[in-house]
This record gives structure tokens, C-alpha cells and sequence, in this order.
């Protein structure tokens, strides 16, 4: 009896584990735990996005300060100088690329996220891993760029003389409020993407479109104050007018408009996860 129960036990210990993969039993939450758990992965997928992005470029990062670099420079000419759009008693440059600089994060973080899960389909219909973890590497890795074009303007404020304020300690809040910005539409963009191909088409209308809707190539103030809160429905309008405010120092706090915009921003980021979720049981079979 005791020779058996051994050649039972060794039968047992000898099974392989079995691994089920099933899909998320709660598609609304958030999965913290896992992401952690693939957090080197993560970091590869960023490393690799950064790696990608300026392989066989002649001036590699430099991209990222000409982009907005010249993009001001237009602005200024033509909204400034022949225009005269009001600027907070700012220099035209200060106050565009004050602007520009959150506003192409959130460009080019939402170009990366939508097209993540098109452009590693052949790595989502393989293995298993978070799908949460593209959309999120996509929008970090851009992290990069914005520190780079940050460098430029820290060059131009001391070339006009303009020191930060105390508001500048806020300056981390928006920053964090303008990548759950870019994650939480990514998200949305990246799930209809994998499902309808033609979202990608659709994109570079709807950013330019984005753009003339928020406080980039003017103030948020010629906007009337009682509906200032309206135009804060704007996810991004908050964003923009936190980074102009504590990076310079002019103009009012975002107030009403930044609370609106921020609650918008929590609303998409948590309707972005539940259906990217919701889809990622099926993607695989649609991509």
C-alpha cells in the first residue's frame, strides 16, 4: 500500500502545471498587478518604440525640437505678428511653444497608441501578455521627445528673461493629467482601429481639428468666463492652459475649466480600459 501511494505521489509530482488563460473576469478594472508583473516587458516595449523611432534618422532626437520649434515660428508670424491674436503680455514665441509643447505629446502619443495593436499583430495572435501594456508603452515612450523639446524652452525663457513662477509646482500635475489624456483616447482609438481599419484615416483630420478646438494658437480667456467651464469639456484644453500658466507664470489658474477637464479625463480613462478590455477577449481573432 505504501509503494503505491509512492508511485502516486510520483505520478502527481511528475505532471506538468497547466497554465489557463482566460479573458479578464472584470473588464472595468484596471490591472495594476499584471502590469507589474510584465513590467520588463513594458520596459522593452518602450526602449523599442524609442529605438525605432530614430533608427537611420540623420539627426536622430533633434526631430523632436524642430517639429515644434518651427511649428512656432509659423504661429508666431502669422496668428501673432500679421493676426494679433492676444498672448497673456507673453512673447509670441514663449506663449506657442508654452502651448506646443503638450500638445505634441499628445499628438504624436495618440498616432503611436492608435496604429500599437495593428503594428504588433502578429505578437498579440502569439503569445499572451497585458494588451494594456502597448497602448501604455506608446504613450511613455513619448515621454522622450516632450523632455527634449522641454530642454529648447528652457533655453528660450532664459534667452527672454522670463523666470518661473511658484506655479511651476504644479507643473507635474498637468504633466501627469496630459498622459492620462493621451492613454485614455489611445485607448479608445486603438480598439476601434483593431475593429475598423479606416479609424487610421480618420486620425490626422480629427487631430487637426483637435487642435483649432483648443487653446493652442489662442488664449483660453476670449473665451467668455461663464462658459469657460463648457470649453474645459475639452480633455485637453486643461492641460494646455496648465502647462501655459505654470510654466510662465501669466495668466489666470485653469480653475473651473481644469476641473472640468480633468473629470472628463478620468471619464474616457476608464471607459478606454473597460473597452479596450472588453475587446481584448476577441482582438485576436478580428486583428
Amino acid at each position: 500500500m505504501s509503494s503505491m501511494s509512492a508511485t502516486a505521489r510520483t505520478a502527481v509530482l511528475a505532471t506538468p502545471p497547466v497554465l489557463r488563460i482566460t479573458p479578464p473576469s472584470r473588464w472595468w478594472a484596471i490591472p495594476f498587478g499584471e502590469l507589474w508583473a510584465y513590467r520588463e516587458l513594458l520596459y522593452f516595449f518602450v526602449w523599442r518604440d524609442i529605438k525605432i523611432r530614430y533608427k537611420q534618422t540623420a539627426i536622430g532626437a533633434a526631430w523632436a525640437v524642430l517639429q515644434p520649434f518651427l511649428t512656432m515660428l509659423v504661429f508666431s508670424l502669422f496668428f501673432g505678428k500679421l493676426a494679433h491674436i492676444p498672448s497673456e503680455g507673453l512673447p509670441y514665441p514663449i506663449f506657442y511653444y508654452s502651448a506646443l509643447l503638450p500638445w505634441m505629446y499628445f499628438a504624436a502619443a495618440l498616432q503611436n497608441a492608435t496604429n500599437t495593436i495593428v503594428e504588433n499583430q502578429r505578437l498579440v495572435t502569439k503569445v499572451y501578455f497585458p494588451r494594456l501594456a502597448l497602448p501604455l508603452s506608446s504613450v511613455l515612450s513619448g515621454l522622450v521627445d516632450f523632455g527634449v523639446s522641454f530642454l529648447m524652452f528652457i533655453a528660450m525663457m532664459i534667452y527672454y528673461g522670463i523666470r518661473p513662477s511658484a506655479a511651476v509646482l504644479w507643473l507635474p500635475v498637468f504633466l501627469v493629467l496630459a498622459i492620462l489624456t493621451a492613454l485614455g483616447v489611445g485607448l479608445w482609438l486603438a480598439a476601434l482601429n483593431a475593429i475598423y481599419r479606416d479609424v487610421r484615416y480618420v486620425l490626422p483630420f480629427l487631430v487637426q481639428f483637435w487642435m483649432f478646438a483648443s487653446p493652442v494658437v489662442y488664449s483660453s480667456s476670449l473665451v467668455p468666463a461663464k462658459w469657460r467651464w463648457l470649453y474645459g469639456l475639452n480633455p485637453i484644453a486643461g492641460v494646455i492652459e496648465g502647462f501655459r500658466w505654470s510654466l510662465t507664470g501669466h495668466g489666470d489658474p485653469p480653475g473651473r475649466m481644469f476641473l472640468a477637464s480633468t473629470g472628463v479625463v478620468i471619464a474616457i480613462l476608464l471607459g478606454g480600459v473597460a473597452y479596450f478590455q472588453k475587446m481584448e477577449t476577441t482582438v485576436a481573432d478580428v486583428v
